[in-house]
């Protein structure tokens, strides 16, 4: 009996062996059997030439439309200041008004020895009429009579001086009215009522400003306008305008835009020693007046376009540490490098000058897991931003 359960626990044991082993030999092919090789995907966009305009941004100083300095142009006490400081002036307004009693008895001065000068001319034209017929019958001597022409002649001219006389004084009363020359925003008195004036003082009396439209100062690079300049002349820009008044757009100094573009109207002729720069005149409306004279801003010009640009995403682009840009493109199913040269950054773009056409197939993810020469799947993103696979055949370049 004890042999016949020591012959069937061998052979249950060798069973289990059996079954162990078949295991074993089964999970040994399963993970030692070599991996399948499979092409790696990276993700391309396709180049297009696009428009592109060639903007500039550049720092800028508001400064006013018209500016007029006020200044009495007589002497004299202040009796009144006739505006509200900070308010609005309309041209011909009165600000001030100077004591006139001196002016008016000079000006009544004046009238009277107007009408002195005309009695006296009265007097001569009929003492010279009456010499003029009597020497031609001999009654009076040439001498007499030559006299009184003289004398006419003589009154004539008093008389004119006179009346230029009165026509200084009544001019010089006018200005005790010192009225505004322009239209604008008037600042703060810088006298009262009691003053004293002189004319032709330095000090200005108030400021008025004309605010809408105003005026934006920009400095630009001679380096930059030079190399402007060349682009349009050869062709590779255009300009954007044939009467030369580009658009301007402006950032407040809080980094919010202004709602009002503006052109550009004005170029100088002459470089700053200094700084190297030249400065462009930008005019805009301003009908809030939130554009004041002294603040700082930042324009940007759109100044030329390219309407056969290349923009590639900044990512794509590596930079060697001796500072050559390239690319990976995909031709034929194969990793191939460009070096490229970069002409700006636009956003988060590259804007190439030279290194890639039109249809060429740039890597923007995926580049890092493969090497030039490799095979690999390229993948367009379409709209909605799902990889799709692209046959690798060549494709055609366009100019």
């Amino acid at each position: 009996m004890s042999t016949k359960l020591f012959a069937k626990s061998l052979v249950t044991a060798a069973v289990v062996v059996a079954v162990l082993v078949l295991f074993a030999l089964g999970g040994c092919s399963a993970d030692d059997a070599p991996p399948v090789a499979q092409t790696p995907k990276v993700q391309v966009m396709t180049v297009q030439l696009q428009r592109q305009a060639l903007t500039t941004e550049l720092a800028g100083r508001t400064q006013a439309f018209m500016l007029a300095d006020i200044r009495p142009q007589v002497g004299g006490i202040v009796q009144q200041r006739l505006f509200v400081e900070g308010a609005e002036v309309k041209a011909g307004q009165a600000l001030y008004q100077i004591d006139p009693a001196p002016y008016k008895a000079t000006l009544a001065e004046a009238q009277a020895t107007a009408s002195k000068a005309r009695v006296t001319l009265k007097s001569a034209q009929a003492t010279a009429t009456r010499n003029a017929a009597l020497v031609k019958i001999d009654a009076i001597s040439q001498q007499d009579n030559e006299d009184a022409q003289v004398s006419l002649l003589t009154a004539q001219a008093e008389l004119q001086v006179a009346q230029a006389g009165v026509d200084t004084a009544r001019i010089n009363l006018g200005y005790t009215r010192i009225t505004s020359p322009l239209s604008g925003r008037i600042e703060t008195s810088t006298v009262t009522p009691g003053a004293l004036l002189v004319a032709a003082q330095t000090t200005a009396l108030t400021t008025v400003q004309q605010l809408d439209p105003i005026y934006v100062d920009i400095t630009q690079s001679t380096t930059e306008l030079l190399r402007l300049k060349r682009d349009l002349a050869s062709g590779a820009l255009q300009g954007n305008s044939a009467e030369g008044e580009a658009p301007v757009l402006l950032t407040l100094d809080d980094g919010s835009p202004y709602n009002h573009a503006g052109t550009l109207k004005f170029s100088g002729v002459a470089v700053n020693q200094g700084t190297g720069t030249v400065t462009l005149r930008a005019v805009f409306a301003n009908p809030e007046h939130l554009l004041l004279p002294g603040m700082y801003v930042r324009a940007v010009l759109e100044l030329a376009s390219d309407d056969k640009a290349i923009l590639i995403p900044q990512k794509a682009v590596t930079r060697s540490a001796s500072g050559v840009t390239s690319v990976l493109v995909v031709v034929n199913g194969k990793v191939e490098q460009r070096v490229l040269t970069i002409d700006r950054a636009v956003g988060n773009q590259w804007w190439v000058s030279a290194g890639l056409n039109a249809g060429d197939q740039v890597i923007i993810e995926g580049g890092q897991k493969v090497r030039v020469g490799a095979e690999v799947l390229a993948q367009n993103s379409d709209a909605r931003g799902v990889p799709r696979a692209v046959a690798p055949t060549a494709i055609a370049q366009g100019n």
